[in-house]
């Protein structure tokens, strides 16, 4: 059974740094599009960052460009989440995620084919 299981968030002051991982399994993801994405309370699902699958491409939110940086390790099976800089409105719930199709992750949420359980992340000011 394929299986996404994210680690690493916790509540952290504003400015501060943590890293999120999403380690895979069930099945390789190596030849698969991976991506982060967060909800806040009340809120809708939103994407975060995606990268391919060679890890050669990348693609960010707006409001994490700069701050935010996704990384991969196929042979790991894993894909990572540096959040530095961390502001108040950072505070989510962080989904991992996986397709096949880069743009999926990238504009279609609803499509998505695998997510993880979520971490939270948790800013304080």
């Amino acid at each position: 059974q394929e299986q996404l299981v994210e680690s690493g968030g916790g509540l952290v002051q504003a400015g501060g740094s943590l890293r999120l991982s999403c380690a895979a399994s069930g099945r390789t993801f190596s030849n698969y599009a991976m991506g982060w994405f967060r909800q806040a309370p009340g809120k809708e699902r939103d994407f975060v960052a995606a990268i391919n699958w060679m890890g050669g491409s990348a693609y960010y939110a707006d409001s994490v460009k700069g701050r935010f940086t996704i990384s991969r390790d196929n042979a790991k099976n894993t894909v990572y989440l540096q959040l530095n800089s961390l502001k108040p409105e950072d505070t989510a719930v962080y989904y991992c995620a996986a397709d096949q199709r880069y743009g999926t992750i990238v504009s279609m949420t609803s499509k998505v084919a695998y997510w993880g359980q979520g971490t939270q992340v948790t800013v304080s000011s």
